[in-house]
C-alpha cells in the first residue's frame, strides 16, 4: 500500500480509481494555464479570459459584486471563521488596504451558512474589516460557484479591473508581497 498526501493510506482499489483518473485530469488541464516555475506552492497564475460574474449577500451596504468592482484590481478572501490561516489572510488584506485606500477594492467572503450570519459579522467587527464582507450562496459553498472549488481555505482570488481572474492562491496564506506582484501593473 501507498501512502497519500494526507498521510492516509491508500487502498489498492483507490490507486486503480486514481489511475482511470489520471487521463481525464491530464486532458481537462491541457488548456490550463501553467502555473510559473518561481510560483511558491498553492499559487497558481490564471491566465485571464472572460470576467467572472458574481454576487455575494453583503452584511452591509457596500456591495459584493462583479458590477461593484470593476474598474479597479480587486482581491477576494474566501474564508471561514473557524480557520487560523484565514484569519491571518484576512489580517494582511486589512493592513494592505489601509496603505492602498481607494486604488484596489478588497472584499471577504465567508464560507458559512445563513445560521452564522452573526457570527461573521462578530468575526468583522474583532478583525475590524474595513471593507466588505459578504456571506457566499449555497453554491458557492459547494463548489459549484463562479470561483470553482473553494474547499482549502483561504482562498485569495485578485482580479484585473475588467474582474478577470489573474492570481489565485489556494489552501495558504498570500503575503503581502505575492499579492502586490499579481496586483503589479493591473
Amino acid at each position: 500500500m501507498k501512502t497519500t498526501s494526507w498521510g492516509r493510506r491508500a487502498t489498492s482499489s483507490a490507486l486503480t480509481g486514481l489511475a482511470l483518473l489520471l487521463p481525464l485530469v491530464a486532458a481537462c488541464s491541457r488548456d490550463a494555464p501553467a502555473t510559473p516555475s518561481d510560483a511558491p506552492p498553492g499559487a497558481s497564475r490564471v491566465a485571464p479570459h472572460l470576467p467572472v460574474d458574481f454576487a455575494f449577500d453583503s452584511l452591509d451596504d457596500h456591495a459584493v459584486n462583479a458590477e461593484a468592482t470593476r474598474g479597479k484590481p480587486t482581491v477576494i478572501a474566501f474564508v471561514t471563521t473557524g480557520s487560523l490561516s484565514a484569519q491571518a489572510q484576512v489580517d494582511f488584506l486589512v493592513a494592505m488596504a489601509r496603505h492602498d485606500g481607494d486604488k484596489v477594492n478588497y472584499a471577504v467572503v465567508a464560507l458559512e451558512t445563513r445560521d452564522n450570519r452573526e457570527l461573521v459579522e462578530l468575526y468583522r467587527k474583532a478583525l475590524s474589516i474595513p471593507f466588505p464582507v459578504a456571506m457566499a450562496d449555497p453554491q458557492t459553498m459547494a463548489g459549484q460557484g463562479p470561483f470553482g472549488d473553494l474547499s482549502a481555505v483561504p482562498v485569495t482570488v485578485t482580479l484585473d479591473r475588467r474582474g478577470r481572474v489573474v492570481a489565485r492562491v489556494d489552501g495558504r496564506v498570500a503575503k503581502s508581497e505575492e499579492l502586490r506582484a499579481a496586483l503589479k501593473g493591473l
